[in-house]
Formats: C-alpha cells, structure tokens, sequence
C-alpha cells in the first residue's frame, strides 16, 4: 500500500514530533483497569485419526501463554517503556499465578491485581494442529470463565485501590472486555483520572466524560444502533458518540480502511492504515492501539498524534500471530520507514 501523499507529507513534517513523543513514553506513569485474560497456544502435531471419535490425535509440540484481553494492554504499555499499575482480578488458580508471574517478569506492578478464589483466571486455550509440511490451523478454542460479576467485596476493594493510587499515574486505561472487572464503583473511582482512555466492547455511556474512548467499527454501530455503511454514516456516528459519551474525542478504528478521529472542539481526522499488505493476524491489535495512544496524550500529544502513533504500533503487531507487543524503537523505525519517498 501507498500512503496517500497529502497525508504522507503531513507525515514528514510531524516526524521529529512523532519520534519525540515516542521517546518520551518512558516517563510515562499509567494504571490499566480491566479484564485480564491469560491467552494460552497449545500446538501439535497431527499423527492420526482417533478410534474413539472422528477428530485428529496430535503429538504436543508447544505451549505458550500470553497476556490477552485486558492483560495485553498491560503488556503493550509496559513494552513501549512506561511503567504500569496492573489493576484487575484473577482466580486462586495456576492460570493466574501464570499471568503474574508474566507481568512481574517485566516489572509490572501487580499489586492491584487481586485474587478472587471463587472464580476461575479468565483463559482462552486455542488448540492448533498441522502434518508435515502443512500450515499450523486453529482447531478448537476452549475458554474458562465465570458469568457471575465479582464479589462486592472486591469490587470494593479494586475502587479502594484504585482510589489510593490514582494520585501517582499520568493517565489510566479502562479495558472492557465484559468480564466484570469495570463494575460501578470500580467506574467511579477511575473517573477521577487526570486522563481517562476507554476501550470498551458494549455500554460506552457507563464511562460518560471519559477522555477518548476508541471503539473499532462494530462496536461504534452497537452503540449508536445502526449500520455505519457509508461516509455519511460514519460522519453522524462520531457525532452521535461524542453526544452519548461526553468524550473530548472519539477514535473509530476501522480495519484496513484506518482510523477515523472526532473531536468535541469539532476536529475530525481520517488516518489511513499503514499497513494492508502484511496483516497476518489482528488479535490484540485494540489494545496496542488504546496503550500506544495513552502513552502519547500523557507524553503531551494533541488528539491526531495520539491517533497517528496508536496507528502505527498497531501496523506493527498485526504482522505477528497471536496477541503481540511493539517497542519505541520499532516505531521509530516505522516512522521513518514510511516517511521515506515511496513509502507506505
């Protein structure tokens, strides 16, 4: 793909802008709220057909285990450099002590991660098989996790900590993913966030006033009730979000036809994707865009550099399988990749 070269130029000029706001994710200080997932990928070998029902027998070759869900905007923030308070809820199971010992293996604080014994760590195990010389498929998924909302008394107990922290972050991050964790006094203690960034699948409104919120495009179309098919469409859905939402912005993000930016102060940006050609897998790709984005409002970006470096670390994920992370240095490898003559 060929970046269009209005935008490309406007690229050019902003890019010791962009490379600076990059490099200043270090300092940020950011708390992520929500539901953390422990992603798990159990690959094998097929060796025959069982006797027992009509499914493949496979020989184990690998098992990795990954941040997921709530958990990957962690790590994304982390990886871009910034330091994070892990704010969310696991079981009393292996599955959780995996998931932190992830997080502490890359000095995250965990502190705020607490441990609820009657329910289960949510984790998504993909099983993915392959003969010789073939490509790895996904068989089945299977998924732990408990449709009951926490405890009121953990519930309390997150606002509590959310409340006593708060004060030391730059920025905090609301990561819905429908799992309980962002219940109402968890929502109301994270309000009071110098910068509230949402990333939430159903019931934007539950976060009125948050700072940005960056639905991808079926969720915009759930929130505003009806089909975004044209430019039309997508003019009066931004428009309708920031109405429902009270946000100071509102970044749709639409697959490979980029991202679209409507602000409160009547700002609207489209940036296109950076990268068509080499998407291999978009698992996660949310929460690279919201991480990357918080970190460049906290390094002091306007609403479009926030936007246009979510952009670019999500260009840079989907090129990997399975929930993945960038870092400063990539970015600022991609920057000036794509500002080169003929790029895109």
């Amino acid at each position: 793909m060929r970046l269009d070269p209005t935008f490309q130029s406007q690229l050019l000029r902003e890019r010791d802008r962009l490379i600076t706001l990059v490099q200043s994710f270090r300092q940020a200080k950011v708390m992520v709220v929500g539901d953390l997932t422990l992603d798990e990928f159990l690959t094998g070998r097929v060796e025959r057909l069982s006797r027992e029902a009509p499914v493949a027998i496979l020989r184990h070759e690998e098992t990795r285990r990954i941040p997921g869900g709530g958990a990957n905007a962690i790590y994304n923030c982390a990886s871009l450099g910034a330091q994070v308070l892990a704010v969310g809820l696991v079981g009393d199971d292996e599955q959780g002590r995996a998931l932190r010992s992830i997080f502490e293996a890359v000095q995250i604080n965990t502190q705020g991660i607490l441990v609820e014994e009657e329910r289960p760590t949510v984790t998504k195990t993909r099983i993915s098989g392959h003969a010789r010389q073939s490509v790895t498929q996904q068989i089945v998924r299977l998924d732990r996790k408990s449709d009951e909302p926490p405890s009121q008394h953990h519930q309390q107990a997150l606002a509590r900590y959310i409340t006593e922290q708060i004060d030391r972050v730059d920025a905090v991050i609301g990561s819905d993913y429908g799992d309980g964790v962002l219940s109402d006094p968890v929502i109301h203690a994270i309000a009071a966030a110098p910068r509230l960034v949402v990333d939430a699948q159903v019931d934007l409104d539950r976060f009125r006033g948050a700072t940005l919120f960056t639905p991808n495009l079926p969720e915009a179309e759930l929130a505003v009730g009806y089909a975004i098919a044209n430019a039309a469409d997508l003019q009066r859905a931004g428009q309708d979000l920031l109405q429902k939402t009270g946000a100071k912005a509102v970044l749709i993000t639409r697959g490979e036809e980029g991202m679209s930016l409507f602000a409160a102060n009547g700002e609207q940006h489209h940036i296109p994707a950076f990268n068509r050609t080499d998407v291999f897998d978009v698992t996660g790709a949310g929460d690279t865009v919201v991480a990357a984005l918080t970190l460049a409002l906290v390094s002091g970006a306007n609403f479009w550099e926030a936007a246009v470096l979510g952009n670019l670390a999500a260009s840079l994920v989907v090129r990997v399988f399975g929930t993945a992370t960038t870092t400063v240095e990539a970015m600022e490898t991609a920057l000036m990749q794509l500002t080169e003559p003929g790029a895109g």
